[in-house]
């Protein structure tokens, strides 16, 4: 196994929290168009630090155009806005679509741990059988029970924009390797537009993880920047979930 800095896995703790809300879950997604600019945010969204003590990104709901969509704010700042993930069935409904709208982080670069940022992020949390995992990952899961109090979970998928490498790249997480992400916008002329981006969920996790995928536990959006110690703003759309025929 690659050696990485363990002393930083308790990254994505945030999903352990996330895990003990009740279970209002839509299964179809989210439709942050049917609020209105101003409101609260949909019930059951919680927005969970990546680790305890960071700085939160601030999101709300804001009106594009006479739409009404998400939009985050990070200054040097890590939090998810994150919902439980009970009624997320992707053997019934494994594609997923959804908008967003970007600009690059200055410094940004998700290879190195000490630059990992991203403007935006739609992020799958996945239950699983730890006794599959080899010993230096089921090590690191271990590890993080002393580090952040809570277990890292078992795998999660990320989706992020990123400029830094082309859309189809999967990046493993410097910090450990049982977080996986796929570059899916960044690419030029991406910045400051709105891309409307599908994928099939199920599909990616066999292909990156090596197995069909468990019970997804929670998923969300994220906006950091408390690597790069930067600001950034960026919104995101509805999120539908659908079946893939």
């Amino acid at each position: 196994m690659t050696s990485r800095p363990r002393c930083q896995l308790h990254r994505f703790v945030f999903s352990a929290a996330l895990a003990a809300t009740a279970p209002l879950v839509m299964a179809q997604g989210v439709a942050f168009s049917a609020a209105k600019p101003g409101d609260p945010l949909p019930a059951g969204w919680q927005n969970l630090p990546v680790v305890q003590g960071k700085t939160l990104t601030h999101y709300s709901l804001v009106d594009d155009h006479g739409t009404t969509v998400l939009q985050a704010d990070a200054q040097s700042a890590a939090s998810g806005l994150m919902h439980p993930g009970d009624e997320v069935d992707l053997s019934r409904m494994p594609v997923v679509t959804w908008r967003w709208k970007a600009t690059p982080i200055e410094g940004a670069n998700n290879r190195e741990g000490s630059h990992e940022d991203a403007p935006a992020r739609l992020v799958f949390v996945f239950g699983g059988n730890e006794s599959s995992l080899s010993l230096g990952d089921r090590a690191e899961l271990e590890l993080t029970r002393h580090i952040g109090g809570q277990p890292l979970p078992y795998a999660t998928l990320m989706y992020i924009w990123s400029n830094t490498a082309p859309p189809g790249t999967v990046i493993a997480n410097p910090h450990t390797s049982r977080v996986e992400m796929v570059v899916v916008s960044g690419a030029s002329g991406d910045a400051g537009q709105w891309r409307t981006i599908t994928r099939n969920v199920a599909h990616d996790y066999e292909e990156i993880f090596h197995e069909k995928p468990g019970k997804v536990t929670g998923y969300g959006l994220l906006t950091d920047t408390d690597n790069t110690g930067t600001t950034t703003r960026a919104w995101y759309g509805d999120i539908r979930f659908r079946p893939a025929h």
